[in-house]
C-alpha cells in the first residue's frame, strides 16, 4: 500500500477529527474510506443509470433486435 500526504487547514482537521470521534475511529481511517468510496461512486452511479435505462427500454430494445 502507498501513502500520501495531504495539508488541511486548522479548521478542516479539527472537523476532520471531531466527526472521526463520533464514529470512534482514527482520522486517518475515516479520511481513507471517504477517498475509497468517492473513488468507487462514479462507476456504481454509472451501472444503475445503465440498469435503469436498459430496464426502462427494454421492450423498444426487443422490438429493434
Amino acid at each position: 500500500m502507498s501513502a500520501i500526504t495531504i495539508d488541511l487547514s486548522e479548521d478542516r482537521l479539527a472537523k476532520l477529527r471531531e466527526i472521526a470521534s463520533r464514529y470512534d475511529v482514527a482520522p486517518e481511517d475515516l479520511a481513507r474510506v471517504s477517498i475509497e468510496e468517492l473513488l468507487t461512486r462514479p462507476e456504481e452511479a454509472f451501472q444503475r443509470a445503465a440498469d435503469y435505462i436498459l430496464h426502462k427500454n427494454a421492450e423498444l430494445y426487443r422490438r429493434l433486435s
